[in-house]
């Protein structure tokens, strides 16, 4: 474990990734944690405004997004600057990614249906970063010896054939799988050869004239709702809290 350790995180390459993921987490913990207290009214929180505007905190989240992004170019790979720019831009991830579903409908959706968006992409990101930090590559290039790094063609072949599983398993309609597939080509090997999802690029374009494939992509999608929406949701309250039934659409709502 050790070892591993040494290898993987300490590296001057993965701190700063290490120092980004954990800031982010950590922000997103942090703001809902505030934000599920405002919206008890309790504790010393509440909303911030500015001559009456509420101030949504994906605004210094940009900012703190694009001060740690240059920053990060500005600096030395292995200093402190580099180290202080994935703090900061951890953060402005957070607090980004904490809204992304108001960012997608442009409408304050935070405590709504629609509002479950923005847990789902956080908890995917912080995913998809644990596996490149734990030494995941894109495509599969980790799985390469080091002869056959060196052989360009061979390099470019297995990026092609892995990008392709991606895209196969997303036009079935299964982004979650195309998404850790680019990290882990095994995952969109299975997402690609399994069946589509109803509704899907594939499914309308391949099973229109094939009946039963068609109907068991619906029953196998109905038995997978079935199975697993409901604790979906679940860990999704668990996380982020539990969205309003019927939630107002105002500016100053959270």
């Amino acid at each position: 474990m050790g070892h591993w350790l040494d290898r993987n995180i300490v590296e001057p390459g993965k701190l700063p990734l290490l120092l980004a993921l954990t800031a982010f987490v950590l922000t997103f913990v942090i703001t809902r944690v505030i934000t599920r207290l405002i919206r008890a009214g309790r504790g010393p929180f509440g909303n911030v405004k500015a001559g009456g505007l509420h101030i949504h905190h994906v605004v210094p989240g940009v900012v703190l997004i694009v001060a740690g992004g240059f920053g990060a170019v500005a600096s030395d790979r292995n200093g402190f600057g580099m180290a202080l720019s994935a703090v900061v831009f951890g953060i402005g991830a957070g607090l980004v990614l904490d809204e992304f579903a108001l960012i997608l409908h442009l409408d304050d959706v935070y405590w709504s249906e629609e509002g479950r968006k923005s847990v789902e992409v956080v908890v995917v990101t912080a995913a998809l970063v644990a596996l490149l930090l734990a030494g995941f590559l894109p495509f599969g290039v980790n799985d390469l010896t080091q002869d056959e790094l060196q052989d360009r063609g061979t390099v470019v072949l297995t990026i092609a054939a892995n990008f392709f599983f991606s895209l196969i398993a997303l036009s079935k309609g299964k982004v979650r799988t195309a998404l850790f597939g680019v990290v882990v080509p095994v995952i969109a090997l299975v997402g690609m050869v399994r069946l589509a999802l109803p509704g899907s690029p594939w499914a309308r374009r391949f099973y229109r004239d094939r009946p039963r494939a068609r109907a068991r992509s619906v029953l196998r999608a109905y038995r997978h709702d079935r199975r697993w929406v409901g604790r979906g949701r679940a860990l999704q309250d668990w996380i982020g809290g539990r969205p309003d039934p019927d939630p107002a659409r105002f500016p100053g709502h959270r």
